[in-house]
């Protein structure tokens, strides 16, 4: 008869282990405090939020054409920005791959622009833009850029970094270059995890340039925060529902385009 060991799924911490769970949770614990949570807050909240809500409907579309040249302005900002943060992406991406740069200075160079770029909120980013260079949707599609610089650069160097080593070491041996084989084997090879990782730059972008509005970064969210402001709820509706609807639309189209190149 076949003796059939029972295996150990769960490993049993140690003392210092323990220890460090326990801390984690405490903190936690700390942290909700520090957040200032709330249930009965929660609970009492409940009935104000259905009254705001109730007060947005019926939507007021009185002012759609008025809300649609935002939403353009908002969409416009945001493919902008991402077109031209992901073109300064891929050229950082390179020097930031540990695999493709040319020297480790620029890889540390290149991996500290973008780390740098990632680190800051780009609410604070939209501030410095809109005290440097004055409100409007300049200062947004900056903001953007900056934005999609951090999130694309990482996963471009990355992407440059996993790609099948076969193809780059027979150029090297056949005498290519270092660009040609970059051009050559691996950006082809990056390439579907290049346009993935865009797409889904240009759906956080989107979402963000709305934010970006409220601190006068251009946009429909610089007209969300007056009509808010305003207690126009009715407007604020009909301004949430086109974001709703723009946010919806940037989403199918991009998932649409993922499914036909993956």
């Amino acid at each position: 008869m076949t003796d059939f060991s029972v295996q150990k799924r769960v490993e049993t911490p140690g003392v210092f282990r323990s220890i460090l769970y326990i801390l984690c949770l405490l903190f936690f614990l700390w942290s909700c405090n520090g957040a200032e949570l709330s249930l009965l807050e929660l609970i009492e909240g409940i009935p104000h939020m259905g009254r705001v809500a109730g007060e947005m409907t019926p939507p007021d579309v009185s002012r759609a054409g008025f809300v649609g040249k935002a939403m353009l302005v908002t969409f416009q900002m945001a493919l902008v920005g991402t077109v031209f943060g992901v073109m300064f992406s891929f050229l950082l991406a390179i020097p930031a791959a540990r695999s493709q740069t040319p020297s480790r200075t620029l890889y540390y160079v290149s991996r500290f622009i973008i780390s740098f770029c990632r680190s800051v909120p780009d609410l604070v980013w939209a501030i410095f833009f809109v005290a440097s260079v004055g409100l409007g949707a300049f200062a947004g599609t900056l903001t953007i850029m900056v934005d999609t610089v951090g999130f694309c650069g990482r996963f471009f160097a990355e992407s440059m970094e996993e790609v099948e080593k076969g193809p780059q070491e027979a150029l090297s041996t056949m005498g290519a270059s270092r660009m040609s084989i970059i051009t050559s084997a691996v950006v082809p090879s990056a390439m579907p995890s290049f346009v993935n990782t865009s797409l889904f730059a240009l759906e956080k972008a989107v979402r963000s340039s709305v934010v970006l509005g409220l601190v006068g970064a251009g946009g429909i969210g610089i007209e969300l925060k007056v009509a808010m402001d305003l207690f126009q709820y009715q407007q604020a509706g009909a301004i949430i529902l086109s974001i709703f609807l723009l946010v919806i639309c940037v989403e199918q189209i991009s998932s649409c385009i993922r499914r036909r190149i993956m």
